[in-house]
């Protein structure tokens, strides 16, 4: 018998093709179990409630109606028939005819993250990444394409999504399972606010996910950004996505940075000789800094140099015929900050020739331009201090002035369409202690002799008059707004910054005494105000007035003291500029109060003297005012002889009977220039009577011829 030899080899290609064969019966042996997401078929004759498809819920239940959840997950068909038909034979007899099958195997996946509709999806068994994604409604503009990811229970599997679908492969992305969570990321190129994508801007930008990886390319590139690595690119490749280099770019000094160590590329020996070599190599997260290129010194024979305070500095071509406003002109002018009136011209043979730009426009310097040749330099400065205002801007011809008591005084460019007001309100109105009744203003002629105005702004505008009515202003002109003097009784210097004929002059028994300046709209009691009132010593039942307004001075008399008591508006004096208020003392000498309104009070009283008198005193009041009678003084025997109406009478009069009766009725009556005698007790009865009243004559007669009375 011939022996046959097997190696191994052979053992094992048999054993393979044997599973190969057999491998379907296996498959068919093992029967399927139902899973999440399957649709599932009971049918019952005769139930309509019974006869439809039922989904397999994520909890891996199907609702039967009158039974409820039922689990079904992880069970094979007949298992699932069986478990379904002892739960309905509690209900219905008649089951004979129950069928229970899987109708359709599905899957049920969540899709989230950037896609169009995010949530749950349902698809067959055999169901993609892509089919699941369609499912979504797509992926938004600016997902993050390969950085997707699949999490199934507690793991998390990321794949390259653009890599499929660069290559099609799909071996190069996972196979889903019900339940499978499918997340798809932003690219951090868009930012953490949601806004509208734009791809075509965001390229400008560079398309590098990740910072740290990417190639930075910036500097004098058409679109600066950070820019994907691939490892077969170039640096020609780079610039070429930042859309090449610009026109100033400094393509001999390239700078290339990688791994912390620079280097320097000359693009255009490159593109001179085509040296592969020549090229860097280019790894991830390096950066490459196209330069500016340095502009090359101009220098010459024919150049002309502008320097300092103008919009272009720099050296320009001296062309034939050029003056020095054009040459200035062509380096943009003098800016806001240039010192015009101090342009320097350095001559090419080292002489310096100064120019003043600013009064050759003002037609104030009559050399003309000057003459600018090859290799001169024209220097425009700086002005020396920037928060000067530069007063000679404007020409004095074109200017008015405006100072005093204004918020901002300055010299203001004029023009015939301005009015005074508008010229106050460019200089930020008066200020709060300016008098604005008498605004002062100084205006050219047109011979050249100035004329002096004032103007009342109050008045003005209290009365609401045209501004036809303001005065005149005219190029030149200067407006003066003067200050109201501060209190004249602090400093008596102030009197001299007001005029006598603006200044009320208040004398006598007054806190403040003084000059003091006013307008039209105050009154006499304001006046009174300013001086500080009346003191307690002061007369207040003869206030004189003198007014000075007409060509002879008037004096005017007032009781303020009647104003007091009946508040009578009237009897206020009517006061202005110029006049004189003199406010007495009460006990003045007696030699200034006029007999016809004195009664004299004599013999025994503590203070003889001569006294006031009006029509509602009485003899009583007259003894009062002289400090009553003495403790010797004979009160059955007073005398009061009359002088104004009876000359030559006289009439007693008894104190002390009086002071038992209280009869008025022998009250003698008196009246003013009246004389009241009390005699001394120790005195005879008539003789000393008739001696007093004989002194009495003489005193009378003296009086009279001494002009006293």
């Amino acid at each position: 018998m011939e022996e046959i030899t097997v190696n191994r080899d052979q053992i094992f290609h048999l054993i393979a093709f044997l599973y190969l064969l057999l491998f379907p019966f296996f498959v068919l042996a093992v029967p399927y179990q139902v899973q999440v997401g399957d649709l599932v078929r009971v049918s019952l004759p005769g139930e309509e409630s019974l006869d439809r498809s039922y989904a397999v819920n994520r909890q891996g239940e199907i609702i039967l109606p009158e039974v409820g959840a039922l689990k079904v997950v992880g069970l094979d068909e007949a298992t699932m028939e069986a478990n379904i038909h002892q739960s309905l034979q509690q209900i219905f007899r008649d089951l004979l005819n129950l069928k229970v099958y899987v109708e359709k195997r599905q899957q049920l996946i969540n899709v989230l993250g950037y896609v169009e509709t995010p949530g749950e999806v349902t698809l067959p068994a055999n169901g993609t990444i892509q089919m699941a994604l369609h499912q979504a409604g797509g992926l938004r503009a600016g997902a993050q394409l390969n950085q997707l990811q699949l999490r199934r229970g507690n793991s998390n599997t990321p794949f390259n999504y653009k890599q499929y679908l660069d290559h099609g492969d799909p071996a190069l992305l996972p196979q889903l399972q019900s339940l499978d969570t499918l997340f798809i990321p932003a690219s951090p190129m868009i930012g953490n606010v949601e806004v509208d994508f734009d791809p075509s801007k965001l390229a400008l930008s560079g398309d590098a996910g990740e910072n740290r990886k990417g190639v930075k390319v910036f500097g004098e590139v058409n679109s600066p950004g950070s820019f994907s690595y691939k490892p077969e690119m170039d640096l020609v490749d780079l610039l070429m996505r930042a859309g090449g280099v610009t026109r100033y770019a400094g393509v001999e000094q390239i700078r290339i940075i990688s791994e912390g160590n620079p280097a320097l590329f000359n693009l255009k020996r490159y593109l001179d000789s085509g040296d592969m070599a020549l090229l860097p190599t280019v790894i991830e997260g390096a950066t490459i800094f196209v330069p500016k290129q340095e502009e090359e010194i101009k220098a010459g024979a024919n150049i002309v140099y502008v320097m300092g305070e103008v919009a272009d500095p720099g050296a320009y071509e001296n062309k034939s015929g050029a003056t020095f406003m054009d040459i200035l002109a062509n380096a943009g002018g003098p800016t806001r900050f240039a010192e015009s009136r101090q342009i320097r011209i350095i001559k090419g043979d080292g002489t310096i020739h100064p120019f003043d730009l600013a009064g050759y426009t003002e037609g104030t310097v009559p050399s003309g331009l000057p003459e600018i040749k090859a290799g001169d330099a024209i220097f425009v400065p700086e002005k020396t201090n920037m928060n000067e205002k530069s007063w000679l801007k404007i020409a004095p011809s074109r200017a008015v002035r405006v100072i005093g008591e204004v918020a901002r005084p300055d010299r203001v460019e004029w023009s015939d369409e301005m009015s005074l007001l508008d010229l106050l309100a460019h200089v930020g109105g008066p200020r709060a202690r300016a008098d604005t009744a008498n605004i002062e203003i100084v205006t050219p002629d047109e011979s050249g002799n100035n004329q002096t105005t004032l103007f009342n702004l109050d008045a003005f505008i209290e009365q609401g008059q045209n501004e036809q009515q303001l005065p005149k202003i005219r190029a030149g002109s200067t407006i003066r707004v003067h200050d109201l003097p501060q209190d004249p009784s602090d400093n008596k210097s102030q009197w001299v910054r007001q005029s006598s004929e603006k200044s009320i002059y208040i004398f006598g028994q007054v806190g403040a005494p003084g000059r003091y300046m006013f307008t039209d709209r105050l009154n006499f009691l304001d006046i009174l105000s300013a001086a500080d009132g009346p003191t307690k010593d002061a007369d207040l039942h003869n206030i004189r007035i003198s007014h000075r307004n007409g060509i002879h001075a008037q004096v005017s008399k007032l009781n303020l003291a009647l104003y007091f008591e009946t508040g009578d508006e009237h009897l206020l004096p009517e006061v202005k500029m110029g006049d004189t208020i003199y406010i007495p003392e009460k006990e003045r000498i007696w030699l200034d109060q006029q007999q016809q309104k004195m009664v004299r009070v004599m013999g025994a009283v503590h203070t003889p003297g001569r006294y006031r008198f009006n029509d509602s005193m009485m003899l009583l009041d007259l003894l009062a005012e002289a400090g009553g009678p003495k403790e010797n003084a004979y009160l059955e025997n007073i005398v009061v002889v009359n002088h104004s109406c009876c000359k030559g009478q006289s009439r007693s009069f008894n104190l002390t009977d009086f002071n038992r009766d209280a009869d008025i009725s022998r009250i003698p009556v008196l009246r003013a220039g009246d004389t009241i005698y009390v005699p001394d007790r120790g005195e005879s009865l008539l003789a000393q009577f008739r001696n007093a009243l004989g002194d009495i004559t003489d005193i009378v007669s003296l009086g009279s011829l001494l002009g006293w009375l």
